[in-house]
């Protein structure tokens, strides 16, 4: 039987002014950012028949990374190159453009209840867009404490590659949930996710299929495949 879930609370975050402007002038930003409201569409249609197919089911969390935002299409993002390896299993990617921790909280694990189906998997991939913003970047590390202990246990965490000290203080964060909460650990700071030379999409941000494909191999070392 299928599965009726609203979609509508999912929606990404809107543009900033900046990436506005940088989208008017440079056409590599254009590009990347004109993926997002079909990759949003097409992920919402993948995960309606997800729902209402059977099998395991995989709940991916995060932000455009996780969408798949640079790839050439959705399901080319480490999402959907991972899901290829992992015959049988269904994908439901609640994951949204711009998302924050905090989106994280307040929408997406709010969504995952809500679908009505306890998932086998769980992943998430979360913190960039906070990390990139000075107003943000304080409220980090409280909002990341209370998402990793509201994860269901097992839930599969990717850290920051980065080592700047708001990075580090993020990673130890989530090394002291790994161990005290028996999440698993997506290790990002290894050098095929550290060097993006020849890895980076048209807005020299998000990842290519190429540096999708890093990520990919990391999560799924961490979950088996």
């Amino acid at each position: 039987m299928t599965t009726e879930f609203d979609y509508s609370n999912l929606s990404g975050r809107p543009s900033g002014p900046v990436l506005r402007l940088l989208s008017r002038v440079l056409p590599g930003v254009r590009s990347v950012q004109d993926q997002v409201e079909p990759y949003a569409r097409a992920w919402q249609e993948h995960n309606r028949a997800a729902l209402a197919a059977d099998g395991p089911l995989w709940v991916a969390l995060g932000d455009s990374l996780t969408v798949g935002i640079g790839a050439g299409a959705h399901d080319r993002g480490w999402v959907g190159q991972l899901a290829s390896r992992m015959p049988g299993w269904r994908v439901v990617n609640l994951a949204v453009s711009g998302g924050r921790v905090r989106d994280v909280l307040d929408r997406q694990l709010p969504a995952m209840e809500a679908l009505g189906q306890r998932p086998d998997l769980v992943t998430l991939l979360i913190g960039n867009n906070d990390l990139v913003s000075p107003r943000l970047r304080p409220a980090l590390p409280g909002n990341l404490d209370e998402l990793l202990h509201r994860l269901p246990p097992g839930t599969v965490v990717g850290n920051q590659p980065a080592t700047y000290s708001a990075a580090l203080e993020v990673n130890r964060l989530i090394d002291d949930a790994v161990a005290e909460r028996g999440l698993r650990l997506a290790e990002l700071r290894v050098p095929r996710t550290r060097d993006w030379s020849g890895k980076l999409a048209a807005d020299h941000f998000h990842p290519n299929e190429r540096g999708y494909e890093g990520l990919a191999a990391v999560f799924g070392a961490a979950i088996g495949y």
